[in-house]
């Protein structure tokens, strides 16, 4: 006969381990991602067909240009009607172009994953001294054309503990009346140590000193 009713137990069915989830790319990253792979493809599509390592400041100038195409921004040509105005009332057949704010970005963007990708700073075409001096142009040009300024941002300096403010001179009176206080503090001290405890001292000083003259003094006591 069995012993117990028990039934056997089952083996508990392991999961498989979670996949590891690759990390997530922050806004910044993904959006400079894009436009390094962007501007490898426009390398690839330029004729004559052009390598990075033989890339200029002059071809990321044409690549700017390249992007105008896709532009959204409004800007006034000189002999337009609205040069100038901010606020145009009507629609002008002026032609749409990358905004200046989002040049500077992409440049500063590209700039980056440059050197990420493994080459020397020093080579970066994208910190060219041709392309920063485009890249003004552009600003000034678009803020007569649309009359928007733009004025860089000023950073923001850390908060300095104020120091305290200096005590005010005392008046002119008061000076003298303190030393007059601290001189009549100093007599009526002295004067209550002569009443108390200075005797004491003052005999045995003069007792000292008649000692010493009756030595000194011949003595007159005859034999």
């Amino acid at each position: 006969m069995e012993g117990g009713g028990g039934t056997d137990a089952q083996p508990v069915a392991q999961a498989p381990p979670a996949a590891a989830q690759p990390q997530q790319l922050s806004r910044y990253e993904s959006q400079k991602r894009r436009d390094w792979n962007t501007f490898l493809q426009y390398l690839r599509n330029h004729r004559p067909p052009l390598t990075l390592a033989r890339c200029s400041g002059a071809h990321v100038i044409e690549f700017l240009k390249y992007l105008d195409q896709f532009g959204k921004t409004k800007v006034h040509a000189s002999g337009c009607a609205y040069y100038g105005q901010p606020s145009p009332p009507a629609p002008c057949p002026c032609p749409l172009r990358q905004a200046w704010g989002s040049l500077d970005a992409l440049i500063g963007r590209l700039r980056a994953a440059y050197e990420e990708s493994g080459h020397a700073p020093e080579s970066n075409p994208f910190a060219a001294r041709a392309v920063r001096i485009y890249l003004r142009e552009v600003r000034d040009a678009q803020a007569k054309a649309r009359g928007i300024p733009y004025e860089k941002k000023k950073r923001k300096r850390s908060a300095q503990p104020t120091p305290p403010p200096p005590h005010p001179p005392p008046p002119p009176g008061a000076a003298g009346e303190a030393s007059s206080s601290s001189s009549a503090a100093a007599i009526a001290a002295a004067a209550g140590g002569e009443g108390s405890g200075s005797s004491a001292p003052v005999a045995v000083a003069t007792s000292g000193t008649t000692a010493s003259a009756a030595a000194a003094a011949p003595s007159t006591t005859r034999v």
